[in-house]
Protein backbone atom coordinates (compact mmCIF):
# COMPACT_ATOMS: atom_id res chain seq x y z
CA UNK A 1 0.00 0.00 0.00
CA UNK A 2 2.84 2.43 0.83
CA UNK A 3 4.46 1.82 -2.58
CA UNK A 4 1.15 2.51 -4.34
CA UNK A 5 0.66 5.66 -2.28
CA UNK A 6 4.12 6.96 -3.20
CA UNK A 7 3.58 6.18 -6.87
CA UNK A 8 0.20 7.88 -7.07
CA UNK A 9 1.38 10.94 -5.17
CA UNK A 10 4.14 11.18 -7.76
CA UNK A 11 1.51 11.90 -10.40
CA UNK A 12 1.21 15.44 -9.07
CA UNK A 13 4.37 15.84 -7.01
CA UNK A 14 6.24 17.85 -9.64
CA UNK A 15 3.78 20.76 -9.69
CA UNK A 16 4.21 23.82 -7.53
CA UNK A 17 0.53 24.71 -7.75
CA UNK A 18 -2.51 22.49 -8.19
CA UNK A 19 -3.60 24.32 -11.35
CA UNK A 20 -0.23 23.69 -13.04
CA UNK A 21 -0.19 19.89 -13.09
CA UNK A 22 -0.12 19.77 -16.91
CA UNK A 23 2.15 22.75 -17.54
CA UNK A 24 1.61 25.15 -20.43
CA UNK A 25 -0.71 24.15 -23.28
CA UNK A 26 1.02 22.57 -26.30
CA UNK A 27 -0.02 23.01 -29.94
CA UNK A 28 -2.26 20.17 -31.12
CA UNK A 29 -3.29 19.71 -34.77
CA UNK A 30 -7.04 19.78 -35.47
CA UNK A 31 -8.98 18.22 -38.33
CA UNK A 32 -11.98 20.54 -37.87
CA UNK A 33 -12.59 23.79 -35.95
CA UNK A 34 -15.89 25.69 -35.94
CA UNK A 35 -15.99 29.12 -34.33
CA UNK A 36 -17.84 32.40 -34.41
CA UNK A 37 -21.50 33.30 -34.18
CA UNK A 38 -23.77 30.47 -33.05
CA UNK A 39 -26.18 30.01 -35.95
CA UNK A 40 -28.42 27.35 -37.46
CA UNK A 41 -25.69 26.65 -40.04
CA UNK A 42 -23.11 25.93 -37.31
CA UNK A 43 -25.46 23.62 -35.43
CA UNK A 44 -26.40 21.70 -38.58
CA UNK A 45 -22.72 21.42 -39.57
CA UNK A 46 -21.85 19.81 -36.22
CA UNK A 47 -24.70 17.34 -36.71
CA UNK A 48 -23.59 16.61 -40.28
CA UNK A 49 -19.95 16.05 -39.31
CA UNK A 50 -21.07 13.53 -36.72
CA UNK A 51 -23.45 11.73 -39.09
CA UNK A 52 -26.31 12.07 -36.63
CA UNK A 53 -29.86 10.83 -37.16
CA UNK A 54 -32.47 13.44 -37.97
CA UNK A 55 -34.08 13.37 -34.51
CA UNK A 56 -30.84 14.62 -32.94
CA UNK A 57 -30.42 17.34 -35.56
CA UNK A 58 -33.96 18.55 -34.84
CA UNK A 59 -33.34 18.43 -31.09
CA UNK A 60 -30.23 20.57 -31.53
CA UNK A 61 -32.14 23.15 -33.53
CA UNK A 62 -34.94 23.34 -30.97
CA UNK A 63 -32.31 23.94 -28.28
CA UNK A 64 -30.78 26.71 -30.41
CA UNK A 65 -34.18 28.41 -30.58
CA UNK A 66 -34.48 28.30 -26.78
CA UNK A 67 -30.94 29.61 -26.34
CA UNK A 68 -31.75 32.62 -28.47
CA UNK A 69 -34.91 33.39 -26.45
CA UNK A 70 -33.82 32.72 -22.86
CA UNK A 71 -32.16 35.45 -20.75
CA UNK A 72 -28.85 35.00 -18.97
CA UNK A 73 -29.57 33.68 -15.45
CA UNK A 74 -29.47 36.57 -12.97
CA UNK A 75 -27.48 34.58 -10.42
CA UNK A 76 -24.60 33.85 -12.77
CA UNK A 77 -21.38 35.79 -12.31
CA UNK A 78 -18.57 35.55 -14.88
CA UNK A 79 -20.21 33.16 -17.34
CA UNK A 80 -22.33 35.86 -18.97
CA UNK A 81 -19.20 37.93 -19.65
CA UNK A 82 -17.79 35.31 -22.03
CA UNK A 83 -17.63 36.33 -25.67
CA UNK A 84 -19.29 33.29 -27.23
CA UNK A 85 -18.60 34.50 -30.77
CA UNK A 86 -14.85 34.44 -30.08
CA UNK A 87 -14.81 30.77 -29.03
CA UNK A 88 -14.18 27.61 -31.01
CA UNK A 89 -17.35 25.58 -30.37
CA UNK A 90 -16.27 22.38 -32.08
CA UNK A 91 -12.64 21.24 -32.12
CA UNK A 92 -11.90 17.78 -33.48
CA UNK A 93 -8.28 16.68 -32.95
CA UNK A 94 -6.46 15.14 -35.89
CA UNK A 95 -6.84 11.58 -34.59
CA UNK A 96 -9.36 8.75 -34.52
CA UNK A 97 -10.56 7.12 -31.29
CA UNK A 98 -7.69 4.97 -29.99
CA UNK A 99 -7.96 1.63 -28.17
CA UNK A 100 -4.41 1.70 -26.83
CA UNK A 101 -2.34 4.55 -25.42
CA UNK A 102 0.33 4.10 -28.10
CA UNK A 103 -2.17 4.99 -30.83
CA UNK A 104 -2.64 8.52 -29.49
CA UNK A 105 -0.67 11.48 -30.88
CA UNK A 106 2.36 12.27 -28.72
CA UNK A 107 1.09 15.73 -27.72
CA UNK A 108 -2.16 14.30 -26.31
CA UNK A 109 -0.65 11.13 -24.85
CA UNK A 110 1.82 13.15 -22.75
CA UNK A 111 -1.03 14.93 -20.95
CA UNK A 112 -2.62 11.65 -19.88
CA UNK A 113 0.74 10.20 -18.82
CA UNK A 114 1.35 13.20 -16.57
CA UNK A 115 -2.03 12.54 -14.95
CA UNK A 116 -1.20 8.86 -14.44
CA UNK A 117 -4.26 7.66 -16.36
CA UNK A 118 -2.69 4.52 -17.89
CA UNK A 119 -1.68 3.33 -14.41
CA UNK A 120 -5.07 4.17 -12.88
CA UNK A 121 -6.85 2.32 -15.67
CA UNK A 122 -4.76 -0.80 -15.10
CA UNK A 123 -5.30 -0.77 -11.32
CA UNK A 124 -8.84 0.41 -10.73
CA UNK A 125 -11.07 0.82 -13.79
CA UNK A 126 -13.26 -1.53 -15.83
CA UNK A 127 -13.87 1.05 -18.53
CA UNK A 128 -12.22 4.35 -19.49
CA UNK A 129 -12.97 7.02 -22.07
CA UNK A 130 -10.92 10.21 -22.49
CA UNK A 131 -12.13 13.32 -24.26
CA UNK A 132 -9.79 15.92 -25.71
CA UNK A 133 -11.65 19.15 -26.52
CA UNK A 134 -14.76 18.08 -28.48
CA UNK A 135 -14.19 14.38 -29.14
CA UNK A 136 -13.46 11.09 -27.37
CA UNK A 137 -9.88 10.19 -28.34
CA UNK A 138 -9.34 7.04 -26.25
CA UNK A 139 -11.83 4.34 -25.32
CA UNK A 140 -11.35 0.98 -23.62
CA UNK A 141 -14.07 -1.22 -22.15
CA UNK A 142 -13.51 -4.61 -20.52
CA UNK A 143 -15.02 -7.57 -22.38
CA UNK A 144 -16.48 -9.14 -19.23
CA UNK A 145 -18.85 -6.15 -18.91
CA UNK A 146 -20.04 -6.57 -22.48
CA UNK A 147 -20.85 -10.20 -21.67
CA UNK A 148 -23.14 -8.95 -18.86
CA UNK A 149 -24.99 -6.69 -21.27
CA UNK A 150 -23.46 -3.45 -20.00
CA UNK A 151 -23.29 -0.67 -22.59
CA UNK A 152 -20.53 1.92 -22.42
CA UNK A 153 -19.98 3.98 -25.55
CA UNK A 154 -18.96 7.46 -26.62
CA UNK A 155 -22.23 9.42 -26.72
CA UNK A 156 -21.85 10.09 -30.47
CA UNK A 157 -21.89 6.33 -31.13
CA UNK A 158 -24.73 5.60 -28.69
CA UNK A 159 -26.98 8.13 -30.45
CA UNK A 160 -26.63 6.08 -33.65
CA UNK A 161 -26.47 2.52 -32.24
CA UNK A 162 -29.10 2.77 -29.49
CA UNK A 163 -31.37 5.68 -30.49
CA UNK A 164 -34.50 4.40 -28.71
CA UNK A 165 -32.60 3.91 -25.45
CA UNK A 166 -30.80 7.25 -25.61
CA UNK A 167 -34.03 9.13 -26.43
CA UNK A 168 -35.53 8.04 -23.10
CA UNK A 169 -33.00 10.11 -21.16
CA UNK A 170 -31.30 12.68 -23.41
CA UNK A 171 -32.19 16.13 -22.04
CA UNK A 172 -35.25 14.64 -20.34
CA UNK A 173 -33.64 14.40 -16.91
CA UNK A 174 -32.17 17.90 -17.35
CA UNK A 175 -34.25 19.86 -19.89
CA UNK A 176 -33.27 23.27 -21.26
CA UNK A 177 -34.52 25.22 -18.25
CA UNK A 178 -31.92 28.01 -18.51
CA UNK A 179 -29.88 29.66 -21.25
CA UNK A 180 -26.68 27.65 -20.80
CA UNK A 181 -28.49 24.32 -20.70
CA UNK A 182 -30.09 25.24 -24.04
CA UNK A 183 -26.69 26.28 -25.44
CA UNK A 184 -25.34 22.91 -24.37
CA UNK A 185 -28.20 21.10 -26.13
CA UNK A 186 -27.45 22.93 -29.37
CA UNK A 187 -23.66 22.44 -29.40
CA UNK A 188 -22.97 19.32 -27.30
CA UNK A 189 -20.17 17.04 -28.44
CA UNK A 190 -18.59 13.98 -26.84
CA UNK A 191 -19.34 12.48 -23.47
CA UNK A 192 -20.26 8.92 -22.52
CA UNK A 193 -23.39 6.77 -22.50
CA UNK A 194 -23.51 4.03 -19.84
CA UNK A 195 -26.36 1.56 -19.36
CA UNK A 196 -26.32 -1.25 -16.77
CA UNK A 197 -29.07 -3.86 -17.26
CA UNK A 198 -31.40 -5.08 -14.49
CA UNK A 199 -29.74 -6.81 -11.57
CA UNK A 200 -26.16 -6.27 -12.77
CA UNK A 201 -23.89 -4.74 -10.14
CA UNK A 202 -20.51 -3.31 -11.15
CA UNK A 203 -18.30 -2.81 -8.12
CA UNK A 204 -15.24 -1.36 -9.89
CA UNK A 205 -15.78 2.13 -11.34
CA UNK A 206 -16.03 3.28 -14.93
CA UNK A 207 -14.49 6.63 -15.85
CA UNK A 208 -14.50 9.40 -18.41
CA UNK A 209 -11.72 12.00 -18.36
CA UNK A 210 -12.31 15.41 -19.93
CA UNK A 211 -9.42 17.63 -20.99
CA UNK A 212 -9.49 21.08 -22.59
CA UNK A 213 -6.29 21.54 -24.56
CA UNK A 214 -6.37 25.13 -25.79
CA UNK A 215 -7.48 28.70 -25.21
CA UNK A 216 -10.74 30.23 -26.46
CA UNK A 217 -12.58 26.94 -26.73
CA UNK A 218 -15.89 25.65 -25.43
CA UNK A 219 -16.26 22.05 -24.30
CA UNK A 220 -19.84 20.78 -24.01
CA UNK A 221 -19.79 17.03 -23.46
CA UNK A 222 -22.99 15.15 -22.65
CA UNK A 223 -22.95 12.04 -20.44
CA UNK A 224 -25.81 9.76 -19.42
CA UNK A 225 -25.46 7.04 -16.76
CA UNK A 226 -28.37 4.61 -16.27
CA UNK A 227 -28.70 1.86 -13.65
CA UNK A 228 -31.72 -0.27 -14.54
CA UNK A 229 -33.87 -2.07 -11.97
CA UNK A 230 -31.77 -3.44 -9.08
CA UNK A 231 -28.47 -2.59 -10.83
CA UNK A 232 -25.47 -0.66 -9.47
CA UNK A 233 -22.78 1.41 -11.18
CA UNK A 234 -20.15 3.95 -10.11
CA UNK A 235 -19.01 6.42 -12.75
CA UNK A 236 -16.08 8.80 -12.25
CA UNK A 237 -15.92 12.09 -14.13
CA UNK A 238 -12.47 13.70 -14.01
CA UNK A 239 -11.51 17.04 -15.55
CA UNK A 240 -8.30 18.96 -16.14
CA UNK A 241 -6.59 21.47 -18.43
CA UNK A 242 -3.08 22.85 -18.97
CA UNK A 243 -2.25 26.49 -18.32
CA UNK A 244 -3.78 28.60 -21.10
CA UNK A 245 -2.84 31.99 -22.57
CA UNK A 246 -6.48 33.09 -22.42
CA UNK A 247 -9.66 31.48 -21.07
CA UNK A 248 -11.87 28.59 -22.18
CA UNK A 249 -15.45 27.71 -21.30
CA UNK A 250 -16.74 24.37 -20.01
CA UNK A 251 -20.51 23.79 -20.18
CA UNK A 252 -21.06 20.05 -19.73
CA UNK A 253 -24.11 18.00 -18.75
CA UNK A 254 -24.54 14.80 -16.74
CA UNK A 255 -27.88 13.00 -16.61
CA UNK A 256 -28.30 10.03 -14.27
CA UNK A 257 -31.19 7.62 -13.84
CA UNK A 258 -31.58 5.02 -11.08
CA UNK A 259 -34.53 2.74 -11.80
CA UNK A 260 -36.45 0.94 -9.05
CA UNK A 261 -34.14 -0.47 -6.37
CA UNK A 262 -30.98 0.59 -8.25
CA UNK A 263 -27.83 2.25 -6.95
CA UNK A 264 -26.03 5.02 -8.83
CA UNK A 265 -22.86 6.80 -7.72
CA UNK A 266 -21.31 9.67 -9.67
CA UNK A 267 -17.94 11.04 -8.55
CA UNK A 268 -16.35 14.18 -9.98
CA UNK A 269 -12.68 15.05 -9.44
CA UNK A 270 -12.36 18.44 -11.10
CA UNK A 271 -9.05 20.26 -11.27
CA UNK A 272 -9.29 22.65 -14.19
CA UNK A 273 -6.51 25.17 -14.63
CA UNK A 274 -7.28 28.72 -13.52
CA UNK A 275 -8.10 29.77 -17.07
CA UNK A 276 -11.35 27.77 -17.25
CA UNK A 277 -14.84 29.12 -16.60
CA UNK A 278 -16.65 25.98 -15.44
CA UNK A 279 -20.42 25.62 -15.73
CA UNK A 280 -22.07 22.26 -15.04
CA UNK A 281 -25.57 20.88 -15.49
CA UNK A 282 -26.03 17.76 -13.33
CA UNK A 283 -29.17 15.91 -12.36
CA UNK A 284 -30.34 12.38 -11.58
CA UNK A 285 -33.71 10.69 -11.03
CA UNK A 286 -34.26 8.04 -8.37
CA UNK A 287 -37.28 5.75 -8.66
CA UNK A 288 -38.82 3.74 -5.79
CA UNK A 289 -36.22 2.33 -3.41
CA UNK A 290 -33.32 3.62 -5.50
CA UNK A 291 -30.28 5.44 -4.12
CA UNK A 292 -28.22 8.15 -5.86
CA UNK A 293 -24.93 9.42 -4.49
CA UNK A 294 -22.99 12.40 -5.82
CA UNK A 295 -19.41 13.18 -4.72
CA UNK A 296 -18.14 16.48 -6.16
CA UNK A 297 -14.54 17.61 -5.70
CA UNK A 298 -14.21 21.10 -7.21
CA UNK A 299 -10.65 22.41 -6.84
CA UNK A 300 -9.54 24.24 -9.98
CA UNK A 301 -10.99 26.77 -12.48
CA UNK A 302 -11.39 30.54 -12.50
CA UNK A 303 -15.12 30.43 -11.83
CA UNK A 304 -17.26 27.37 -11.10
CA UNK A 305 -21.00 26.73 -10.94
CA UNK A 306 -21.89 23.12 -10.17
CA UNK A 307 -25.07 21.93 -8.47
CA UNK A 308 -25.49 18.13 -8.42
CA UNK A 309 -29.22 17.46 -8.10
CA UNK A 310 -31.54 14.52 -7.48
CA UNK A 311 -35.24 14.09 -8.13
CA UNK A 312 -36.60 11.57 -5.61
CA UNK A 313 -39.42 10.34 -7.80
CA UNK A 314 -40.40 7.05 -6.16
CA UNK A 315 -41.41 5.97 -2.67
CA UNK A 316 -38.45 5.21 -0.44
CA UNK A 317 -35.90 6.77 -2.82
CA UNK A 318 -32.85 8.40 -1.26
CA UNK A 319 -29.84 10.52 -2.14
CA UNK A 320 -26.56 11.72 -0.67
CA UNK A 321 -24.73 14.71 -2.15
CA UNK A 322 -21.19 15.48 -0.95
CA UNK A 323 -19.20 18.47 -2.16
CA UNK A 324 -15.74 19.94 -1.67
CA UNK A 325 -15.11 23.47 -2.95
CA UNK A 326 -11.75 25.25 -2.89
CA UNK A 327 -11.56 28.99 -3.68
CA UNK A 328 -7.94 30.02 -3.39
CA UNK A 329 -6.84 33.42 -4.65
CA UNK A 330 -9.60 35.75 -5.81
CA UNK A 331 -11.74 32.98 -7.31
CA UNK A 332 -15.54 32.66 -7.19
CA UNK A 333 -16.63 29.05 -6.67
CA UNK A 334 -20.20 27.81 -6.26
CA UNK A 335 -20.84 24.17 -5.36
CA UNK A 336 -24.37 23.51 -4.19
CA UNK A 337 -27.04 20.83 -4.32
CA UNK A 338 -30.72 20.50 -5.17
CA UNK A 339 -33.15 17.82 -4.07
CA UNK A 340 -36.81 17.34 -5.00
CA UNK A 341 -38.81 15.07 -2.65
CA UNK A 342 -41.79 14.01 -4.76
CA UNK A 343 -42.81 10.75 -3.04
CA UNK A 344 -43.40 9.41 0.48
CA UNK A 345 -40.60 8.15 2.75
CA UNK A 346 -37.84 9.77 0.70
CA UNK A 347 -34.50 10.70 2.28
CA UNK A 348 -31.76 13.18 1.41
CA UNK A 349 -28.47 14.19 3.00
CA UNK A 350 -26.28 17.01 1.73
CA UNK A 351 -22.77 17.64 3.09
CA UNK A 352 -20.81 20.56 1.65
CA UNK A 353 -17.24 21.47 2.62
CA UNK A 354 -15.81 24.77 1.39
CA UNK A 355 -12.35 26.25 1.81
CA UNK A 356 -11.50 29.89 1.05
CA UNK A 357 -8.09 31.55 1.02
CA UNK A 358 -6.21 34.57 -0.41
CA UNK A 359 -9.35 36.52 -1.25
CA UNK A 360 -11.33 33.58 -2.63
CA UNK A 361 -15.10 33.31 -2.23
CA UNK A 362 -16.85 29.96 -1.88
CA UNK A 363 -20.62 29.78 -2.16
CA UNK A 364 -23.10 27.09 -1.24
CA UNK A 365 -26.35 27.58 -3.18
CA UNK A 366 -28.87 24.85 -2.47
CA UNK A 367 -32.52 23.92 -2.59
CA UNK A 368 -34.68 21.31 -0.88
CA UNK A 369 -38.22 20.95 -2.25
CA UNK A 370 -40.82 18.73 -0.58
CA UNK A 371 -44.05 18.27 -2.52
CA UNK A 372 -47.46 17.94 -0.93
CA UNK A 373 -48.05 14.21 -0.42
CA UNK A 374 -44.37 13.35 0.07
CA UNK A 375 -45.25 12.06 3.53
CA UNK A 376 -42.49 11.46 6.08
CA UNK A 377 -39.81 12.95 3.82
CA UNK A 378 -36.53 13.62 5.64
CA UNK A 379 -33.76 15.99 4.57
CA UNK A 380 -30.62 17.27 6.30
CA UNK A 381 -28.17 19.81 4.88
CA UNK A 382 -24.79 20.43 6.51
CA UNK A 383 -22.53 23.24 5.25
CA UNK A 384 -19.06 23.59 6.78
CA UNK A 385 -16.72 26.40 5.79
CA UNK A 386 -13.02 26.86 6.51
CA UNK A 387 -11.97 30.48 5.90
CA UNK A 388 -8.21 30.85 6.03
CA UNK A 389 -7.75 34.64 6.14
CA UNK A 390 -9.56 37.93 6.55
CA UNK A 391 -9.65 38.64 2.80
CA UNK A 392 -11.66 35.52 1.97
CA UNK A 393 -15.34 34.74 2.33
CA UNK A 394 -17.93 32.00 2.46
CA UNK A 395 -21.58 32.50 1.55
CA UNK A 396 -24.33 29.99 2.30
CA UNK A 397 -27.67 30.36 0.51
CA UNK A 398 -30.03 27.48 1.34
CA UNK A 399 -33.58 27.58 0.03
CA UNK A 400 -36.29 25.29 1.36
CA UNK A 401 -39.79 24.83 -0.08
CA UNK A 402 -41.79 22.45 2.11
CA UNK A 403 -45.43 21.72 1.30
CA UNK A 404 -45.90 18.59 3.42
CA UNK A 405 -46.65 18.84 7.15
CA UNK A 406 -45.11 15.46 8.01
CA UNK A 407 -41.74 16.33 6.44
CA UNK A 408 -38.64 17.07 8.53
CA UNK A 409 -36.14 19.40 6.85
CA UNK A 410 -33.08 20.61 8.78
CA UNK A 411 -30.05 22.73 7.95
CA UNK A 412 -26.88 23.46 9.86
CA UNK A 413 -23.88 25.57 8.93
CA UNK A 414 -20.50 26.16 10.57
CA UNK A 415 -17.63 28.51 9.73
CA UNK A 416 -14.16 28.31 11.23
CA UNK A 417 -10.61 29.51 10.75
CA UNK A 418 -7.22 27.89 11.33
CA UNK A 419 -6.22 28.93 14.80
CA UNK A 420 -2.70 29.68 16.00
CA UNK A 421 -3.30 27.11 18.75
CA UNK A 422 -3.82 24.31 16.23
CA UNK A 423 -0.77 25.36 14.25
CA UNK A 424 1.34 25.57 17.39
CA UNK A 425 0.26 22.09 18.46
CA UNK A 426 1.10 20.56 15.06
CA UNK A 427 4.45 22.36 14.95
CA UNK A 428 5.22 20.91 18.37
CA UNK A 429 4.57 17.47 16.86
CA UNK A 430 7.22 18.04 14.17
CA UNK A 431 5.11 19.53 11.35
CA UNK A 432 6.41 22.49 9.36
CA UNK A 433 4.09 25.50 8.98
CA UNK A 434 3.07 24.40 5.46
CA UNK A 435 2.56 20.78 6.52
CA UNK A 436 0.42 21.86 9.48
CA UNK A 437 -1.89 23.97 7.31
CA UNK A 438 -2.24 21.23 4.71
CA UNK A 439 -2.96 18.70 7.45
CA UNK A 440 -5.79 20.85 8.86
CA UNK A 441 -7.33 21.29 5.39
CA UNK A 442 -7.17 17.55 4.71
CA UNK A 443 -8.71 16.76 8.08
CA UNK A 444 -11.53 19.19 7.31
CA UNK A 445 -12.53 17.29 4.15
CA UNK A 446 -11.64 13.77 5.29
CA UNK A 447 -15.23 12.55 5.71
CA UNK A 448 -15.90 13.32 2.03
CA UNK A 449 -12.57 12.09 0.62
CA UNK A 450 -13.03 8.68 2.27
CA UNK A 451 -15.86 7.93 -0.19
CA UNK A 452 -13.50 8.19 -3.17
CA UNK A 453 -11.67 5.19 -4.66
CA UNK A 454 -8.20 4.93 -3.11
CA UNK A 455 -6.37 6.08 -6.23
CA UNK A 456 -8.47 9.24 -6.55
CA UNK A 457 -8.48 9.99 -2.85
CA UNK A 458 -4.68 10.10 -2.92
CA UNK A 459 -4.55 12.39 -5.95
CA UNK A 460 -7.23 14.73 -4.56
CA UNK A 461 -5.39 14.92 -1.23
CA UNK A 462 -2.18 15.84 -3.02
CA UNK A 463 -3.97 18.47 -5.10
CA UNK A 464 -5.36 20.02 -1.91
CA UNK A 465 -1.91 19.94 -0.32
CA UNK A 466 -0.50 21.84 -3.30
CA UNK A 467 -3.38 24.30 -3.27
CA UNK A 468 -3.18 25.27 0.39
CA UNK A 469 0.28 24.43 1.73
CA UNK A 470 1.92 27.77 0.89
CA UNK A 471 -0.47 30.30 2.37
CA UNK A 472 1.87 32.43 4.41
CA UNK A 473 0.91 33.54 7.87
CA UNK A 474 -2.70 32.89 8.89
CA UNK A 475 -4.61 36.19 9.13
Amino acid sequence: MENELAELRGVVAGAEHASELLGVAKPVPYAVELKGRITRDMVEEISRLKGEPDWMRRLRLSMLGLFEKLPTPRWVRGVGEIDLEALVHYAKPQTETAKSWDELPKEIKEYYEKLGLPEMEAKALLGLATQFDSEIVYFNFKKKLQEKGVIMLPMDEAVKKYPDLVKQYFMRVFPAEHKFAALHGALWSGGTFIYVPPGVKIEQPLETFFLIGGSMESQMEHSIVVADRGAYVHWIEACSAPRLLKYSFHNGMVEGYAHEGAGLKITTVQNWSRDIVNFNNKRAVAEAGAHVQWVEGSIGSKTTYTFPSTILKGEGASTEIYGITAANGGLWKENGAKVWHLAPDTRSRVVNKSISARGGTSVYRGMVYVAKGAKNARSHVQCDALVLDGDSANITMPHDQVFEDTAVVTHEATASRISEEKLMYLRSRGFTEDEAKASIVLGFVSDVVKDLPFEYAVVLQRVLELEFSKLGRVG
